[in-house]
């Protein structure tokens, strides 16, 4: 449990204190657990350390591409500073929004067990207004891996504020894999040089500005503006992560091979791959080992399913012997698959397994959880659609178009404010839906400790990419065609991968396994964020059978909590 303290709040961007629990005092009503966190003030009783970051969101100048664009900076660093942690860490992060406009951060498969209130959605947290600060509290409880967070509002992800999330094990709790000499992060995504607003309002009046970025970034820079140096000999770990708006990326490395060893969160079967496709709102990790004669090589990071193909390229850079690196850069890049080959890439999603002997957060291997042997109580089909309304575009998931109201759904369930939204507005397939696409809350009722399938059927000619905020699943199933009950059978009952974000294939489905163990409102959504913008996401209610909810479930509403919408004069 948290607890109050009198200890002040440290002035450092980034500090890590060990409570001592004998310090705490004692508290007599549910609310005095949690601190005053208008002092940005955060405690653990336990051995939990506790990490504080103070971060300024604010408007840069910048040339990226050769083309000047307002850009979103967080510290004045684009992308953003890393968050770099240790799983069960409590983060504090105090976020002064210093724009024009509402702000919010999500924390990308950051899963806020027992703790929607902090998930940094427009359905779960009141925007941060101009001007003002607020701070998440966060704990990274039982994760490790790589992540991203990123805006969550208005496309201003197409500006930036994006930036990388590490979770590292504790020391207790071995990898499966040799440490690394260093590690890097790289976040890579395609670019438009229009910004977040223009994008919008061309969104609003039917445009399809966002078919073709101008160029691929990586780490905020376009083509030889990333260099990483090592050492010959030593080991490296590369975590990548897709931050962009909607454009699936392949990342290769001139002359070496890239072993995968985590998928957001879950160790892999350490597979070796040449090229790896990462798809919009997905993270990896793999090794490298610098093996290859002292020199410079191409990193290259190509557009998927896109014409005209898009590179952008960085540099590994060997250090040379007495300070001096030899530059032999080739003058062709190291070939990658083709622009449009879909078997290839989903060939790489089957390969790509779960290590069932690994070590996860916890000091049991990952495989002890034989999900396989638990029987499904629900399916849900999920079909996503494109729609014209009134000459507009829309995006459907099962006929319904998402729209937000004036109150987040956390909100509006916790003071039950009527009219908000709708339980179950969304059907559980797309053959019980009649008639036109039509708007609506879409708010899935489900059962709390449920086991369920959810099967994203897409029956367009383009690639979706699917995220659920709160959990991860696993991906039992990839299939061309329409998905039927009969499929079910040749699910994936042993080692399917677990992760938060799945893409699903032109004209073929997806199926995920699913355990509802985390109470709240969490956001299922389109990482493609035109389609998220105009309609495709709807929201999971996970909830108890109407007992009263107890802590140990879901934690209350944090006593920092923005209001707004109709919940604006409400305690």
């Amino acid at each position: 449990m948290r607890c109050p303290s009198s200890e002040p709040a440290s002035e450092s961007d980034e500090e890590i204190l060990d409570v001592d629990a004998t310090a705490v005092k004692p508290v007599e009503r549910l609310e005095e657990l949690f601190s005053d966190m208008s002092k940005n003030l955060v405690y653990l009783c336990a051995d939990d350390p506790v990490q504080y970051f103070d971060w300024n969101v604010s408007y840069s100048k910048a040339s990226i591409l050769g083309v000047e664009k307002q850009i979103i900076t967080i510290n004045d660093q684009f992308p953003g500073p890393i968050l770099n942690t240790t799983t069960n860490n409590i983060l504090n992060v105090n976020v002064h929004n210093n724009l024009d406009v509402p702000f919010l951060l999500t924390w990308n498969g950051i899963q806020q067990r027992r703790d929607s209130w902090q998930d940094g959605v427009p359905g779960t947290n009141c925007p941060i207004p101009p001007g003002q600060n607020w701070t998440y509290s966060i704990q990274v409880k039982d994760q490790i891996g790589s992540f991203f967070y990123y805006p969550s509002l208005a496309l201003q992800r197409a500006d930036g504020g994006f930036g990388p999330i590490r979770i590292n094990n504790r020391i207790v709790i071995p990898t499966p894999f040799p440490t690394p000499a260093a590690e890097f992060d790289i976040l890579v995504g395609d670019w438009y040089t229009t910004g977040h607003n223009e994008l919008r309002a061309s969104l609003d009046m039917g445009s399809s500005i966002l078919n073709h970025p101008a160029g691929i970034l990586i780490n905020g820079q376009g083509p030889y503006g990333s260099n990483f140096t090592v050492k010959p000999g030593s080991l490296y770990r590369f975590r990548f992560s897709n931050v962009g708006l909607k454009t699936s990326i392949n990342f290769r490395i001139q002359n070496h091979r890239m072993r995968l060893i985590e998928v957001e969160g879950s160790h892999t079967l350490q597979n070796y791959y040449d090229t790896l496709d990462i798809h919009p709102g997905q993270s990896y990790s793999v090794l490298v080992n610098a093996d290859q004669p002292i020199g410079s090589y191409y990193m290259v990071a190509s557009s998927r399913f896109l014409e005209p193909q898009l590179n952008s390229t960085a540099v590994l850079q060997y250090a040379g012997l007495g300070g001096v690196t030899p530059s032999f850069l080739s003058s062709q890049l190291p070939p990658g698959p083709n622009p449009n080959d879909y078997t290839y890439s989903i060939e790489q999603a089957r390969s790509i397994r779960w290590n069932l002997t690994a070590n996860a957060a916890r000091p049991n291997p990952q495989g002890s959880f034989h999900y396989g042997s638990i029987n499904i109580t629900r399916t849900i089909v999920l079909e996503n659609n494109a729609a014209t309304i009134d000459n507009l575009r829309h995006y459907t998931v099962n006929g319904r178009i998402f729209v937000y109201p004036d109150t987040p759904l956390k909100l509006a369930d916790y003071y039950q404010i009527p009219d908000v939204f709708t339980l179950d507005a969304i059907a559980d397939g797309p053959s019980e839906v009649e008639g036109a696409p039509s708007a609506a809350t879409s708010v899935v009722d489900a059962d709390y400790k449920a086991f369920i399938q959810i099967v994203f059927q897409n029956p367009e000619p383009t690639l979706q990419s699917w995220h659920l905020d709160g959990y991860s699943f696993f991906v039992v199933g990839m299939g061309e065609g329409k998905w039927n009950d009969s499929m079910t059978s040749f699910n994936n009952k042993i080692d399917a991968i677990f992760r938060c974000t799945t893409q699903v294939y032109p004209n073929s489905w997806t199926a995920i396994l699913l355990e509802l163990d985390n109470e709240g409102m969490w956001n299922l959504r389109s990482m493609k964020e035109d389609r998220r913008y105009l309609g495709q996401e709807l929201y999971l209610r996970v909830k108890g059978n109407g007992a009263p909810i107890s802590p140990r479930d879901e934690l209350p509403i944090p006593s920092n909590a923005l209001k707004c919408g109709r919940a604006s004069s409400l305690p």
